[in-house]
């Protein structure tokens, strides 16, 4: 509002707290904690134990994660070689990236209407219900 830091004296009358209050706030807010600072009464806890880890990956997540991973797999083994790896470069499982049409066409030396093709077929097998229900629970 003010494009600048409020004063003290700013905040302690737009907050209608005592100015020896605000102060003791900044004060606070400018000095470094521990994290191995106890909390409580009986000080068996410290600050970091508050603290979430936001890279943590939920135990929950990563075993739908593992599972799904695993389905897949199980799932892509019953298509020929080709289609499977196919699918494999084009999503980029079990890689950092997935790949174009054109890519994996250059990959397979064959266009990239043709891997079109052979990922649409790939697909449509996935889809029959004898193998789409390899991956039925992931998708409820």
């Amino acid at each position: 509002e003010l494009g600048r830091e409020p004063t003290a004296d700013e905040l302690s009358e737009d907050l209608g707290m005592p100015l020896y209050k605000v102060r003791k706030v900044l004060k606070i807010a400018k000095e470094p904690i521990s994290l191995d600072t106890p909390i409580g009464d009986d000080e068996d806890s410290q600050l970091k134990d508050f603290i979430a880890d936001e890279q943590a990956t939920d135990p929950g997540d990563a075993t739908v994660s593992s599972n799904m991973g695993e389905k897949t797999r199980d799932a892509l083994k019953t298509l020929t070689k080709r289609e499977e790896n196919v699918l494999r470069l084009r999503f980029g499982i079990d890689s950092a990236k997935d790949h174009t049409l054109e890519e994996v066409g250059q990959d397979f030396e064959v266009t990239r209407e043709r891997i079109r093709q052979i990922e649409a077929k790939a697909l449509r097998k996935l889809r029959h219900p004898t193998r789409a229900k390899l991956l039925k629970s992931f998708y409820e």
